[in-house]
């Protein structure tokens, strides 16, 4: 006779079912983060973006984020009052932004819609397209990244002394599926003039995703009734405390890890903004190959970052796996800038490295920080990485503008193509200094005893 109730998420099918549909608003957060990718040149047709234009809506995801800390106050937010409203709170955030996003690149808008007098009043060397996208795209992320915390901590909720490598490393497969679809179906989706159809189906997706977050809630409720029997859940000395934010700021190894975190995915995010640019501009390939061949990085991850996770469970060895991902990662970008190699192969090596760093970075953070203070560090994880994703899609932009002065949107459709050279070297500095941070991590590991390189159901002993 069982002497403790199990709870739903002692049952498997209940434990995965539940990350299934928190990955699904994952996957459509990842798909309007990426719906853009593709249509760069057509916005430069259409809109008469530059690049550094387009970097300026691409980065503006990330500055709720960076410059307002709205990822560290969602995670204080979701630490203090729970996972349901935080979540629901910030996916309709998400939903909007997509919305306005849209919006801004109508015929109906840019005629003079609602919005347009206003946005054309101020700052004049900005188009009011430029500056309505950017305001969506602002929103969107102020909801995005603080869902991907709650998603974070839902995972943990459900799966700590589980699957929870596994857990996470399928979560972000999934969600990369979204990134990896962006690029296939984005392009394939104009229909004739109306090139915003695109962005209005990843806002569709958006809405469904909302309503599978709905789904989730009721199971969540279900869950804590459970725990309220079996026992409480935090213990008075484990509740939040804005003083945790402080000793998350003296803790080392969250220190360095978060300093992996941004560098890292500063050299991949970006770089997947511009890659189907890159390739047709570089290898003189179609928008629609340009966007199939960027799509391999998501599609790798959704196979290689489970497998990596599974390890991560099983061996452990997380922060050799950092060190690996991020090596590889500067190699794969030293042969973009400077060779012509085989870009298939490059983007398999990139997916690789895409999966290594993270299947092993994100469990460790729950082996770092105590889990009544996880919101807040993956939100301060989230705040900080989104410095990087605000600034080097702008920056990549301006030394693209930069390197290939007078090439025009119409040049470009009469055969003119753009040096990216220095554009790539930039992310490969980036990898380099993540592979100093993971090397930095491992040698931090040995003395501050978290157990990094232990399986994930392994401690180190008092």
């Amino acid at each position: 006779m069982n002497q403790i109730k199990k709870t739903l998420r002692d049952s498997a099918k209940a434990r995965w079912a539940i990350m299934f549909i928190v990955s699904f608003l994952m996957a459509a957060n990842y798909y309007f983060y990426d719906v853009l990718s593709p249509l760069k040149s057509i916005l430069q047709e259409h809109l008469n973006f530059s690049s550094q234009d387009y970097g300026i809506v691409a980065g503006f995801y990330a500055f709720p984020n960076t410059f307002l800390l709205m990822a560290i106050l969602g995670g204080i937010i979701l630490d203090k009052l729970g996972i349901r409203p935080t979540g629901l709170l910030f996916a309709i955030f998400m939903l909007i932004g997509a919305i306005i996003t849209a919006y801004g690149a109508t015929d109906m808008y840019r005629e003079g819609g609602p919005g347009y007098n206003l946005m054309n009043s101020f700052w004049t060397a900005y188009s009011p397209e430029l500056k309505m996208m950017s305001l969506g795209m602002l929103i969107f992320g102020l909801g995005a990244e603080t869902s991907i915390v709650v998603a974070s901590k839902i995972i943990v909720k459900w799966f700590k002394g589980y699957e929870i490598a596994l857990a996470f490393a399928i979560n972000l497969g999934i969600a990369r599926i979204g990134t990896a679809l962006a690029f296939n179906v984005s392009p394939r989706l104009i229909l004739g003039d109306n090139w915003t159809l695109p962005i209005w189906f990843a806002v569709m997706l958006l809405f469904i995703g909302l309503l599978a977050f709905l789904i989730y809630i009721m199971y969540d409720i279900k869950l804590d009734r459970q725990l309220k029997t079996q026992t409480s859940l935090l213990n008075k000395d484990e509740e939040f405390h804005l003083s945790d934010l402080g000793k998350l700021f003296t803790n080392k190894s969250f220190l360095l890890i978060t300093a992996l975190c941004v560098t890292f995915y500063a050299a991949v995010f970006p770089f997947l903004k511009y890659a189907p640019d890159f390739f047709f501009h570089k290898f003189g390939m179609s928008r629609e190959a340009s966007g199939d061949i960027a799509s391999l990085l998501p599609y790798g991850t959704v196979i290689f970052t489970p497998l990596f996770g599974w390890f991560v469970d099983k061996k452990g060895k997380s922060a050799t796996l950092m060190i690996y991902g991020s090596l590889l990662l500067v190699f794969v970008h030293l042969l973009f800038g400077l060779t012509s190699f085989n870009v298939y192969i490059l983007m398999v090596l990139l997916g690789i490295s895409f999966s290594l760093v993270p299947a092993a970075m994100w469990p460790s953070v729950a082996k770092i920080v105590p889990e009544y203070r996880i919101g807040t560090a993956y939100g301060a994880m989230f705040s900080l990485q989104n410095l990087g994703l605000f600034a080097v899609p702008i920056l990549a932009g301006t030394i693209l503008d930069k390197v290939n002065p007078g090439i025009t949107p119409v040049m470009i459709e009469a055969g003119a193509k753009l040096n990216y050279t220095p554009t790539i070297l930039m992310f490969a500095l980036f990898g380099i200094m993540g592979f100093i941070f993971a090397l930095l991590l491992k040698r931090n590991d040995k003395t501050s005893g978290y157990g990094l390189e232990l399986p994930s159901n392994e401690t180190v002993e008092e």
